[in-house]
């Protein structure tokens, strides 16, 4: 990961410019949650709730508990410091990302729809990416595909 590898910003201060950004852009409400594996932060704007998901990296990973040339054990410390970078490093993408879609919308690159579409949460609870993505993935397999080009009028 190239991007922020080296930041300091705490996970709370980055979650907090999170927060402060979408509210800027017009959020009417903001939550955010963390397990182990996983962060999530979701928000309503332009009558919608979206939730966008960020995995965390695996605590027992080798690029955290072996040395870069992976010739040395790490001491629980040092693994937990290199984990905590990572994550830190994480969030900060997550941010550049967030705030990215948003100045998208701003600037009238795209629509917020557009911007947001697999991130927007379904009456089921399920985001439009958990619905459709499935679906891609059979078309794909099946070979059930439309052309990439239509032919040309007359062609058959």
């Amino acid at each position: 990961m190239a991007y922020a590898k080296e930041t300091s910003a705490p996970v709370s201060k980055t979650e907090g410019e999170i927060k402060a950004v979408i509210r800027k852009y017009g959020a009417t409400s903001f939550a955010s949650f963390e397990s182990g594996t996983a962060a999530m932060i979701a928000f309503e704007m332009r009558g919608r709730r979206v939730m966008l998901k960020l995995p965390l990296p695996d605590r027992t990973a080798n690029e955290f508990t072996e040395t870069p040339t992976g010739r040395w054990a790490r001491s629980d410390q040092q693994a937990e410091r290199a984990w905590e970078q990572a994550c830190r490093a994480r969030w900060r993408a997550f941010y550049l990302c967030v705030k990215a879609k948003l100045e998208s919308v701003e600037a009238g690159i795209e629509t917020f729809e557009d911007a947001f579409l697999a991130h927007i949460q379904m009456p089921d609870g399920m985001t439009v990416a958990e619905h459709v993505k499935p679906r891609i993935a059979s078309a794909y397999e099946t070979g059930n595909m439309q052309p990439l080009l239509p032919a040309p009028k007359g062609a058959n």
